[in-house]
């Protein structure tokens, strides 16, 4: 944890909770070892949802769906999610989540390797969810800045590795240098992109929010 966990568990407590279908879904993915966004990440989403009001929202990474599942609980009834995903055990199991959760009309599941789905897609999107294989986010970039419209935000979930991003890369593990090198490339792209106004928060295992500028 970058901030101490007494300190998050207290925050977490003040939380009023999810609805019963999104709790159920939770604790079926924590029990099959599905990482989902955490606690505090779901109370930060809701409230950028409440602020925003996304009306077409693209995330990449679906996994078993909880993340779109809350989005499209919390974001205006009308607006349109499309989440892309590439695990094939994870796939049908999202699918199930959608339509036990009656989401199917809102929800579009894109199946597929993220870069070669994000580059067919076309329209734009006002707010971006990023929460998939971290050594891949600076490469989605590109095609995530092409779909996001000005004044969209574009959130990153997971980007400062509980803590490890601070680290030179010979103090993480060798099989982790790379997704080390990488996510830092990444943070100091998405901070220095003259297209993004970006904030870095230590909430969860980090987050960015970056703003499109308007023309």
């Amino acid at each position: 944890m970058i901030t101490g966990e007494r300190l998050t568990a207290y925050i977490n407590s003040l939380y009023c909770g999810n609805t019963e279908f999104l709790n159920q879904v939770e604790e079926e993915a924590l029990a099959s070892n599905v990482p989902i966004i955490r606690k505090e990440m779901q109370g930060f989403l809701r409230f950028l949802l409440a602020l925003h009001r996304p009306k077409r929202i693209l995330e990449v990474g679906t996994a078993v769906g909880f993340s779109a599942l809350l989005m499209s609980e919390y974001a205006p009834k009308d607006c349109r999610i499309t989440t892309i995903e590439n695990y094939a055990k994870r796939i049908p199991v999202a699918r199930r989540n959608f339509a036990r959760g009656g989401k199917e009309a809102q929800i579009t599941l894109l199946e597929g390797d993220a870069l070669k789905v994000l580059k067919k897609i076309t329209g734009s999107f006002d707010l971006v969810f990023l929460d998939a294989a971290k050594g891949q986010y600076i490469y989605y970039l590109p095609e995530i800045l092409r779909l996001l419209e000005p004044g969209g935000l574009l959130v990153s979930d997971n980007v400062l590795q509980d803590g490890d991003v601070i680290e030179s890369r010979f103090a993480v593990e060798r099989r982790q240098r790379t997704i080390h090198g990488r996510m830092r490339e990444y943070l100091y792209t998405l901070t220095h992109c003259e297209e993004l106004t970006t904030s870095v928060l230590p909430l969860g295992d980090g987050v960015t929010v970056s703003v499109k500028k308007q023309p």
